[in-house]
């Protein structure tokens, strides 16, 4: 049986949110259709300076499943109370603001990227609230 991929997932190694993209994908009925590509951060993990030495692996990875199973559409999937995003924020006060500006920062960076590489293909971000709600961002 040929299993017709529809996305890759990129999403944070972070073991609270864990079910809650696995839910979220099974409401779209995307279980054992999409590739998962999982890192500390999701999109910060993937665009931040910081973590420079991960970004390269990360786009080696989408092109392969690209190659590999014709995926049409990029899904990122950051969340609220983020350790990548305390990480990069340094020693600055961290609160809702400045952390929604990293996400934020980290979404443009990766559609930019993405949409250059890739016109063709799809691209949608979604934030979890800490209440586990996953939101159109």
């Amino acid at each position: 049986m040929k299993i017709k991929y529809r996305a890759m997932v990129l999403s944070c190694i972070d073991p609270r949110f864990q079910q809650v993209v696995y839910n979220y994908l099974k409401r779209k009925k995307l279980i054992g259709k999409c590739s998962a590509f999982t890192i500390a951060g999701s999109a910060i993990g993937v665009t931040a300076p910081k973590f420079k030495k991960w970004h390269k692996t990360f786009w080696d990875n989408l092109e392969t499943s690209i190659k590999l199973h014709k995926i049409k559409k990029l899904i990122v999937i950051n969340h609220r109370d983020c350790g990548a995003a305390r990480i990069i924020n340094g020693k600055k006060n961290f609160n809702k603001s400045n952390e929604l500006s990293i996400h934020k920062i980290s979404f443009i960076k990766l559609k930019k990227k993405f949409k250059n590489k890739y016109p063709n293909l799809n691209i949608e971000t979604k934030l979890i609230s800490l209440n586990k709600k996953v939101e159109k961002f």
